[in-house]
């Protein structure tokens, strides 16, 4: 599964671009969605490399980013009730069940990205460059620390 980080704006970014990014789910910047490791997802975010970062997902970030970032409808935060209420026991086991493809975000009405804050200390180079000598592109198993700097 694949963790997808919007980086750059909308100012200037073409239509056809934009369009692909609401798909997405990437309406503003720092915004993560995730998605699943398929060749049409990645050709999409080929056509996105200049605009957003991605890389694949641990289960253990997943866990802490549900835990912080995940909403439901009505921006209320996920709490133990609602994890009962859906037979689950923590969070670990909701990220298992997401990475297995068991379950998706969508299904147990949580909202399908996450709103991150910019990055503590900044992005370590530029945003304009690619991965690794800037922050777009693909990071692989990278994202997870720049996840952590989000959450």
């Amino acid at each position: 599964m694949y963790a997808v980080i919007r980086i750059k704006g909308k100012v200037g970014t073409k239509k056809e671009i934009e369009d692909t990014m609401k798909m997405l789910n990437l309406n503003k910047k720092h915004t993560c969605v995730l998605i699943p490791e398929k060749p049409e997802m990645t050709g999409m975010l080929n056509k996105l490399r200049s605009h957003v970062t991605w890389g694949e997902i641990s289960e253990e970030i997943l866990s802490k980013m549900i835990e912080k970032r995940g909403r439901l409808d009505g921006n209320k935060r996920i709490d133990d009730e609602f994890l009962k209420n859906n037979k689950i026991k923590n969070f670990k086991e909701l990220s298992e069940n997401i990475m297995k493809g068991k379950t998706n975000l969508k299904s147990l009405g949580i909202k399908p990205y996450f709103r991150l804050s910019p990055p503590s200390k900044g992005f370590k180079y530029s945003i304009k460059q690619h991965y690794p000598r800037g922050a777009l592109g693909n990071r692989k198993e990278k994202i997870n620390e720049l996840l952590k700097k989000m959450i």
